[in-house]
């Protein structure tokens, strides 16, 4: 009697269950508005109500195929769980350079919200969960680049704010060297730094100020393709030259310091908007060159001041920056320094750092570098002539969707990429004439939103100030809190960073 009425119990719990799972299902579909999801809706009323399908069928099996299709299927649901859940709700991220120290460190652990900004739809959604664009060990592509689709965004509930702290997908990571030792490296800078320093020896007596804009554009053409043309010659060394969908590139988390349509400008480190001074964030971190008192820079490394380091979070990377200071190659703009530890050198510190150091009598001497003290490497944009440093850099106008700019010989540079490669333009410069798909042009409407991001440690943060604006479709989603913290200089339970675990990143200013 009781397993007759529990049998006529369950149609009801089925259709019960059913028309939940209908439900949810149905506001997904609104939300990321794809309506060719409904034609899953007839295998969800099977799996639920008809159970024509025998999704299944290796329950009825004896044996090892029972064993084995269990495990199987338990595997499959968690990976496509995993990836359901990374790519529309949050994603874990690993900290994994001191580029945003010490405001975020190396070795913390962010939950990454998906929401916060809106998720994009995939571009490439034929991709191996937990996996960026490489699968371990055997080095090949995790992701399939057929189906590719166009780039669209799932309503969010805000948008970047300024000087929020942002995960995005390395703008400049579209061309890759394929070799794994270089894929992280900046493709770009280093065809542009190649070229450059070979054309330089070439010529001594290249004077970029002295030229025309029209002759400026043409010696950065030169240097990129000399500087392609090397890559491409020593692919043994290199690896083929590759391309990376826009979801696939590298994450970066940077702070965004510059919001569509406003104009930066960066004046003695100082970064402006629209005339106004930024609040920088309070543990903004700047390179000092640091005199000791007649203490090693070896020392910092011991006891007697582990304390002291963890207390200021002066890490063993930091230590291990000082470096002496023994000429300057003036043709180059270089600064050459030697990586050995010493009684002087350069060291990143916040200013907290810098004034403990002081007050314990730790230095003799300590000053804030300049861009006279060390060339900091070629700025963006990287194939125009601005004399822009990274701590005096712009004015720039930062592109905002439906927004138009007057394109000049003087300003393309800045913008070239944004129509040429994020926007899919075709853009060519004759006869001192800009052609935009053919046609002549002396303004452009931009379809996107761009954003400028810049790490916190200010002097040693590869960002907008090198490779430009960071596109909409780049944008992945905002760090909410961090859930784990673990020192690399520190090993065991004594490296786990307590008072960091699940600190609120909004609360980080």
């Amino acid at each position: 009697m009781i397993d007759k009425e529990k049998a006529a119990l369950n149609p009801k719990k089925q259709w019960a269950k059913f028309i939940c799972v209908l439900v949810l299902y149905l506001l997904f579909l609104f939300w990321v508005k794809s309506w060719w999801g409904l034609l899953v809706v007839p295998f969800i009323f099977d799996v639920y109500i008809t159970k024509k399908i025998r999704w299944q069928w290796w329950k009825d099996s004896e044996g090892p195929v029972r064993f084995v299709m269990g495990w199987v299927d338990a595997l499959v649901f968690a990976l496509v769980a995993v990836y359901f859940i990374n790519l529309f709700f949050f994603q874990n991220y690993v900290i994994p350079s001191s580029s945003l120290e010490k405001s975020l460190l190396t070795g913390d652990y962010l939950f990454v919200s998906k929401v916060s900004y809106g998720p994009r739809i995939p571009e490439t959604p034929l991709t191996m969960p937990l996996t960026q664009h490489t699968l371990p060990v055997i080095n090949t592509k995790s992701y399939i680049s057929w189906p590719h689709w166009d780039y669209r965004r799932v309503k969010g509930l805000g948008k970047v704010q300024l000087n929020d702290i942002v995960v995005f997908n390395f703008p400049a990571g579209d061309t890759i060297m394929s070799e794994p030792a270089y894929q992280g490296n900046d493709y770009y800078y280093d065809a542009y730094t190649m070229g450059t320093n070979f054309l330089a020896q070439q010529n001594p007596n290249i004077n970029l100020s002295a030229m025309n804009t029209l002759q400026q554009r043409a010696f950065f053409d030169k240097a990129y393709a000399t500087g392609r043309a090397y890559i491409i010659r020593n692919a043994g060394t290199f690896g083929p030259l590759d391309w990376r969908p826009t979801d696939r590139r590298e994450n970066y988390v940077k702070r965004c310091v510059g919001l569509p349509g406003q104009t930066l400008q960066i004046k003695n480190k100082v970064v402006y908007i629209d005339g106004k001074a930024n609040k920088e964030p309070e543990k903004v971190q700047y390179t000092y060159f640091v005199n000791f008192n007649n203490i090693k820079a070896a020392d910092l490394l011991g006891e007697r001041f582990d304390e002291l380091r963890k207390d200021l979070e002066i890490s063993e990377e930091d230590v291990q920056s000082l470096s002496h200071l023994h000429g300057y190659d003036l043709s180059q703009g270089y600064v050459l320094n030697e990586a050995v530890l010493s009684y002087e050198g350069y060291m990143p510190l916040t200013k907290r750092a810098a004034a403990e150091l002081k007050r314990q009598g730790l230095v003799k001497s300590m000053r804030p570098v300049t861009d006279k003290d060390i060339y900091s490497g070629l700025n963006y944009p990287l194939n125009g002539f601005t004399g822009w440093t990274r701590d005096n850099y712009g004015p720039v106008w930062i592109p905002a969707k439906g927004k138009s700019v007057t394109l000049t010989l003087e300003n393309l540079p800045v913008y070239e990429r944004c129509i040429k490669v994020y926007e899919g333009n075709d853009l060519q410069v004759k006869n001192g004439m800009i052609y935009i798909n053919g046609k002549p042009a002396n303004s452009y409407t931009f379809k996107m939103d761009y954003y400028w991001m810049m790490g916190d440690n200010r002097h040693n943060s590869a960002d907008s100030r090198f490779w430009g604006f960071v596109p909409e479709d780049h944008v992945v989603g905002k760090p909410i809190f961090i859930w784990w913290s673990s020192d690399p200089d520190r090993k065991g339970f004594g490296g786990i960073r307590w008072h960091r675990l699940f600190n609120w990143v909004d609360n980080i200013k």
